[in-house]
């Protein structure tokens, strides 16, 4: 029966790529106000695909973008897997970076060029695509299936962490599926199994009432810019260890199995920096760039501001100075504590002269999956006669917030599926996907139904 869904999708691949191409021209920018009526109109373009091939699809409307969901449930079924995404995508701006328009989906060579070509459109709709490779080879559905579609992950929406928390007895699965991540390398699949956390914090530090003259006022008062400066100094030593007490304390070390998996992956510190631009690499000693990225915690400076940034010179002393940082959290890590920790680090350092204020931003903890976790096999297993290779395990960098809450809400392992590839340019211009990892993706997808079901 795998042997007829795999020549299905092969048949049919290119209807598939007809339909993500009528998906993909749908401008659903959730962060623009003026395409709300695309974001709906993308949601009902989902909604459709489910109902075309006869799962119980409804829309859920919030007070942002509407919640699409799709449910497939038979007596006969013991496992199910719940499948999360987004049909939402960044805006495409800088436009004249874009080789081609980017909601005009262009084919090159093996690669669809088009805003949320990978990010997600095209790695959610390789899970429709393997639901409806299932229905017409066999009529059913070897597991249960509940699929949570939202349209509001690019603007780090609330409503599906709200969906999930109070219909958390309608999505009871067995295990959560997420495609929203990419394999290490091409022909590299992976199963991404550590995700950071994130701690977004804003100090502002004031000074004078208003803006003084430099020439009349200086060298008497507190400049509030350049205190913001001395005290950003103090966060890191010259190695980038972070000097705030306690923020370590939690730190998960990795385990050696890790370090050894990092080290065979092929890396190329070289090759690396220069395709950063940057004249050296820098991070905490005796870690790797690896390991540096993907399980170390860390914390930047993502903008200061204060004073005139107008043209020509302006010779004042600023009233206030702010900062914006976040901190990257690795498992166990809380990122309350954490706040925490920072501010009374940067009370413990600022100067009788000044007054400092916080803004919290946003914040996630860290995911971990454990190797013997439910399914980790079935996935690898899926990976494996998928795309012809055997795969990985991997970590990545950044934070995918609901993750953490689906595991915590649903009492789930989520499982990162990415059939993406690091160079997809998510978020950037020319985003793309490989079609040939679309079909990888969909018969990944269609193996993991089956291997489930076998469980």
């Amino acid at each position: 029966m795998v042997d007829q869904i795999i020549e299905y999708i092969r048949n049919n691949k290119q209807r598939f790529i007809d339909e993500l191409i009528e998906f993909l021209k749908i401008p659903s920018l959730s962060a623009q106000s003026r395409h709300k009526a695309d974001c709906e109109r993308a949601a009902d373009f989902v909604r459709k695909q489910f109902s075309q091939l006869g799962l119980d699809a409804q829309l859920h409307p919030t007070a942002g973008n509407p919640i699409v969901t799709a449910r497939h449930t038979s007596p006969e079924n013991k496992t199910t897997v719940l499948i999360y995404g987004h049909y939402d995508v960044q805006p495409p701006e800088p436009l004249d970076l874009w080789t081609s328009p980017p909601f005009e989906p262009r084919i090159e060579g093996d690669n669809i060029i088009a805003r949320g070509a990978t990010d997600d459109k095209g790695q959610l709709f390789t899970h429709i695509k393997a639901v409806e490779a299932h229905l017409k080879t066999n009529a059913r559905l070897p597991v249960n299936l509940i699929f949570v579609i939202e349209g509001e992950e690019e603007v780090a929406g609330v409503h599906v962490s709200e969906f999930i928390r109070t219909h958390r007895d309608d999505l009871k699965c067995d295990v959560a599926v997420v495609s929203d991540s990419s394999q290490y390398a091409p022909n590299m699949p992976a199963l991404c199994y550590g995700l950071r956390g994130i701690c977004a914090q804003e100090i502002r530090v004031q000074g004078p009432k208003q803006d003084l003259h430099s020439g009349s006022f200086g060298g008497a008062v507190a400049n509030p810019v350049n205190v913001l400066c001395q005290m950003i100094a103090q966060l890191k030593d010259e190695s980038g260890k972070i000097r705030i007490p306690g923020f370590y304390d939690d730190v998960l070390p990795l385990e050696q199995w890790e370090r050894e998996a990092f080290a065979a992956l092929p890396w190329d510190d070289e090759a690396f920096r220069q395709s950063l631009g940057v004249k050296a690499l820098h991070g905490e000693e005796t870690y790797t760039s690896i390991e540096r990225k993907w399980a170390r915690p860390t914390l930047d400076v993502n903008g200061i501001f204060g004073g005139y940034n107008g043209e020509g010179a302006k010779t004042i002393i600023p009233a206030w100075g702010g900062a914006k940082i976040t901190m990257r959290l690795v498992p166990n890590q809380n990122p309350q504590t954490i706040s925490r920790l920072f501010r009374d680090f940067i009370r413990k350092i600022t100067p009788p002269t000044v007054e400092v204020s916080f803004i919290d931003h946003s914040s996630c903890g860290p995911v971990i999956v454990k190797r013997s976790a439910p399914f980790v096999a079935e996935a690898l297993e899926s990976l494996r006669r998928g795309f012809g290779a055997e795969p990985v395990f991997i970590r990545e960098g950044g934070s995918i917030p609901i993750v953490l809450t689906i595991q915590q809400e649903l009492n789930v392992h989520a499982l990162l599926l990415g059939f993406g590839l690091p160079d997809d340019n998510a978020h950037g211009p020319n985003e793309k996907l490989s079609l040939t990892d679309f079909e990888r993706g969909i018969r990944t997808s269609a193996t993991f139904f089956h291997l489930c079901a076998q469980k």
